[in-house]
């Protein structure tokens, strides 16, 4: 799973670096220290209206939430790595926090595979839907 978190944490750093240099330029041109370009203007626009930069969708993870639901979610995921990283593997993982669940999947298969001496492409996932929650 190490390689699995390796991913993880370099794919929310890149978005978070674009997020950061975006919103620092906005500043500035708000402030008249440089000229609003058309795309700053488009980010502005964006969450002014309550809906994800076009320019930051780009490099994230897909989702439909509105900006300030998607930024709150961006805080827990990054929680969610770091209590991974200071902590070791967690028992219990949130799949809509993974940026790219495919390769945590397969990262998971690859670990059960090797710890049991088997090939992957004899194992796979099976579910069982269930009327309680799971709560209860």
């Amino acid at each position: 799973m190490n390689t699995v978190l390796v991913q993880e944490v370099i794919r929310y750093s890149k978005l978070l670096e674009g997020v950061a240099q975006t919103l620092k330029d906005l500043l500035k041109a708000l402030k008249g220290l440089v000229v609003m370009s058309s795309q700053l203007e488009l980010v502005a626009s964006s969450l002014y209206n309550s809906t994800l930069p076009e320019v930051w969708n780009a490099k994230a993870y897909p989702s439909l939430k509105p900006s300030a639901s998607w930024a709150s979610d961006l805080l827990r995921q990054i929680e969610f790595l770091k209590d991974w990283i200071n902590h070791g593997i967690p028992s219990v993982f949130w799949i809509s926090g993974v940026f790219f669940p495919q390769a945590f999947f397969t990262g998971t298969l690859q670990n059960v595979a090797r710890k049991s001496v088997i090939s992957i492409d004899t194992i796979s996932f099976s579910f069982k839907v269930r009327d309680e929650g799971v709560c209860g």
